[in-house]
């Protein structure tokens, strides 16, 4: 068996690289996904299908680890170019050792999490009180509260000063450039990216080092302590994930907030569907992962032949998993791009599933609910500035830069 050519899937495939296509990528998903697999002029197989593409998420046959080793351009502080020990990321690594990394960083992190709720509502009432008024006014949801809540969180978590979530807020921001392909990205960005990724390593070597000589109650601390049968995280790995959870974190759930806001202002009977019933909340956030999701896509290899939606991948493939893709899949999903919070069985699939699922997406989740839920029910009369806003360009991690909202009024 072997897979059809789709003779223009390379270039659709740039075309959803392009900036100028990241306002309304869909159309370009939807033509691409008429072909559940297909592959590209460079052997990267592109999966867009849903089923297929949950079958490669749960397959132990396919690789995160391999596909990183093969990107980008050869260029990564991973490899240790500059001499100094190299750190696994939970998000490259294959069992087992991935599944010890999940057990150091769960077991911490989970119960950190739980019981969050009351804080998050505290820091958006925050957020939103400083830009009160009675009378007309301007917000950008994307700086004034998508930012700053889930940076706020995460560095509470991980033990970073106050003073400092600035800086790591913009240390998130030039990483997330570096998760698209590289074939995306000039050697100008390449630069800068491997230059944050080294200032902040060195950040993180210092904070490491300052909670060995004194620990405190967060996330870094209780790694270097330990516990259970796998012990303390190694530094340099803790190294490593501390960066990566710092992305994972506050980049995506950013994307989320925003997205939201924007589907909420398009949706004006949902908006106020969510004003007078705080508890449709659950649902809506739901539907704002599978309708436009802050994850477009994640990258695998193929440790052997795989057989998939009517094809099969050679081992040593690298393979892209579509999400936003699978997640409009009209074979899963009916009128996928209708944006409906009450559609049952909206088992999306934008944290991904398996081994991989996110560690993260319980918090995300939380952040989501409470932020929408506050901006439905304290602004009057909102609107968009500019409909589309500006997006950033970052295809993976897809979000917009700006999202400027009128309103009448934003009530204490």
């Amino acid at each position: 068996m072997t897979t059809a050519a789709v003779p223009d899937a390379t270039e659709l495939f740039s075309w959803l690289l392009q900036p100028r296509n990241r306002p309304d990528p869909y159309p370009l998903w939807e033509r691409l996904a008429r072909h559940p697999v297909a592959h590209t002029a460079d052997g990267t197989y592109l999966v867009s299908g849903y089923h297929d593409i949950t079958q490669l998420l749960r397959d132990p046959r396919v690789s995160s680890n391999r596909h990183v080793e093969q990107t980008p351009k050869g260029r990564t502080v991973a490899r240790g170019e500059d001499g100094k020990p190299v750190g696994r990321r939970l998000l490259t690594q294959d069992p087992p050792l991935h599944d010890k990394l999940r057990r150091q960083i769960m077991r911490h992190l989970m119960p950190r999490i739980t019981g969050l709720r009351d804080h998050i509502e505290s820091l958006v009432a925050g957020l939103l009180d400083a830009h009160a008024t009675d009378g007309p006014g301007q917000l950008d949801v994307v700086a004034d509260l998508a930012y700053p809540l889930p940076v706020t969180v995460i560095c509470e978590l991980l033990g970073v000063p106050h003073e400092d979530e600035p800086v790591f807020s913009e240390f998130a921001r030039r990483l997330t450039r570096g998760l698209d392909p590289a074939e995306s990205l000039t050697e100008q960005q390449l630069d800068e990216l491997l230059g944050t990724r080294l200032r902040m390593r060195d950040y993180m070597v210092d904070l490491v080092r300052k909670r060995r000589d004194s620990a405190r109650d967060d996330l870094v601390s209780a790694l270097l302590e330990g516990g259970g049968d796998d012990g303390p995280m190694a530094v340099p790995d803790l190294i490593s994930n501390l960066g990566q959870l710092l992305v994972a974190g506050h980049e995506t759930t950013v994307n989320l907030i925003a997205n939201g806001t924007l589907a909420l202002l398009r949706h004006p009977d949902v908006l106020g569907r969510l004003r007078d019933e705080p508890r449709t909340a659950t649902l809506l956030v739901e539907e704002v992962l599978r309708y436009d999701p802050p994850v477009q896509m994640v990258g695998r290899s193929a440790l052997t032949d795989i057989e998939v939606g009517g094809a099969v991948i050679p081992r040593g493939s690298r393979m892209r998993l579509l999400l936003a893709a699978g997640n409009r899949d009209p074979r899963r999903f009916a009128d996928p791009g209708e944006f409906r919070p009450e559609r049952a069985g909206n088992a999306h699939i934008t944290f991904g599933g398996g081994l991989h699922y996110c560690v993260g997406a319980a918090l995300a989740r939380t952040e989501a609910q409470v932020a929408l839920t506050a901006l439905a029910r304290r602004l009057d009369g909102p609107r968009l500035v500019a409909d589309p806003p500006p997006y950033r360009d970052n295809a993976i991690l897809r979000g917009p830069n700006r999202l400027s909202v009128a309103f009448d009024r934003l009530a204490r």
